[in-house]
């Protein structure tokens, strides 16, 4: 099986390549749903401290690639020849994808400048979004603090996303056709 992982800040364009990719058919695991799944399973609201704290304990109980461990089952139980994991956080996770999918795993970062990123976080307003700016900034702190940055380094293939959304969705739909 061909695993796809897209790596990026947030609101980068992660969630809309595995939209996309959803649409084309491609199952899509979100690794951001299995620390929600978490945070829910501790009985905790869903807010942005709540999911980042899950995630950060989830790494420091049972190791920095502990989401992608919990992403293998769900991906090996699917019936299909790739499928796209959105949401890759730091290097051990893409470590742990390579040594389990070898050279069938490709790391797709996307690129957003912090302005965009953040007019696209006052619009989506999921539970764990602000419309504070220097809130995005501290989750970018603690994200770049679990090693975003070194995954990010590590891709296979970089795309721009500081178009329109229609320009995005065709590179994305031209990217998957290749791969």
């Amino acid at each position: 099986m061909k695993l796809i992982a897209f790596v990026g800040m947030p609101a980068s364009g992660k969630s809309e390549a595995a939209a996309i990719s959803s649409l084309s058919g491609i199952p899509v695991i979100n690794m951001g749903d299995i620390v929600r799944e978490e945070t829910a399973r501790r009985g905790l609201p869903p807010t942005g401290e709540n999911i980042g704290g899950t995630g950060t304990a989830l790494r420091k109980e049972e190791g920095m690639d502990a989401i992608a461990k919990r992403c293998v089952p769900r991906i090996s139980g699917l019936d299909s020849p790739v499928a796209v994991v959105d949401g890759i956080r730091n290097i051990d996770e893409v470590n742990y994808f390579k040594k389990q999918f070898g050279s069938d795993f490709k790391l797709i970062a996307i690129h957003s400048p912090f302005e965009v990123r953040f007019e696209r976080v006052k619009k989506r307003a999921r539970s764990d979004d602000t419309v504070n700016i220097d809130e995005l900034k501290r989750r970018d702190e603690r994200e770049k603090g679990w090693g975003l940055d070194r995954a990010v380094e590590k891709a296979d293939i970089i795309i721009m996303n500081t178009g329109s959304i229609e320009k995005f969705q065709k590179q994305i739909k031209e990217l998957l056709a290749k791969i």
